[in-house]
C-alpha cells in the first residue's frame, strides 16, 4: 500500500505545480490587458525613459530580466501592440526636428538634413532648444505631440526614409 501514498504525494505537488503554472499564465495573459488600458502620452514615457517605439513583447522580454514590476508596467504602458504592420499603419501629419544649435557640430547627418534636405518636407519645422538632443517629435493633425524620436546617431538617409514614411505629404500644387 506505500506505492498508493507516493503516488498521491507525486500527484499533489503535480497538481500544485500546475496551479502555479496556471496563475503565472494567468498573469501574463492579463498584464497587456491592464497596460492597454493604461496607456500614457509620449511625453509621460520620454520622461520615464522610455520613447514608445518598444513592442509590447519587447517588455516581456525585459520582465524576464528585470524583477522591478514598478519598471516593467512602465514599460507596458508605453509599448506598442505587436502586429506584422503596427508601426507601419501609424502616419503623422507633420513632424518638429528639435535640436540644440551649440551642438549640431557634433551631429553633421542632422545637419545635412537641415541644410540640404528639410525643404522637401514643409510639414516639418526645425525648432532649437537648448540643450536638447537630436529628436522628431511627431504631431497628429491637431499639431499635438504623439511620440518622440530620438535621431542623434541616424543617417541623413534614415531621416529621409523615416519621413516619407510616416509624415503625410502635404499638396504644394496651389
Amino acid at each position: 500500500m506505500p506505492i498508493p501514498v507516493r503516488q498521491c504525494s507525486i500527484g499533489r505537488e503535480r497538481e500544485r505545480e500546475m496551479g502555479r503554472l496556471l496563475i503565472h499564465a494567468l498573469f501574463l495573459l492579463a498584464v497587456p490587458l491592464i497596460s492597454i488600458a493604461e496607456q500614457l502620452s509620449s511625453k509621460e514615457c520620454e520622461n520615464l525613459g522610455f520613447t514608445g517605439l518598444a513592442l509590447c513583447s519587447d517588455c516581456n522580454t525585459f520582465a524576464e530580466y528585470v524583477k522591478n514590476q514598478e519598471l516593467v508596467s512602465d514599460c507596458l504602458k508605453c509599448c506598442t501592440e505587436d502586429s506584422d504592420d503596427s508601426m507601419s499603419k501609424i502616419i503623422y501629419s507633420g513632424a518638429v526636428l528639435e535640436v540644440c544649435m551649440r551642438k549640431l557640430v557634433f551631429y553633421p547627418e542632422i545637419v545635412g538634413f537641415i541644410e540640404e534636405e528639410k525643404e522637401k518636407f514643409p510639414s516639418v519645422k526645425v525648432q532649437y532648444v537648448f540643450n536638447s538632443p537630436p529628436k522628431l517629435i511627431m504631431l497628429d493633425d491637431d499639431g499635438q505631440y504623439k511620440e518622440t524620436i530620438r535621431v542623434d546617431n541616424w543617417k541623413r538617409e534614415h531621416i529621409l526614409q523615416f519621413l516619407k514614411e510616416k509624415v503625410k505629404p502635404t499638396s504644394s500644387a496651389i
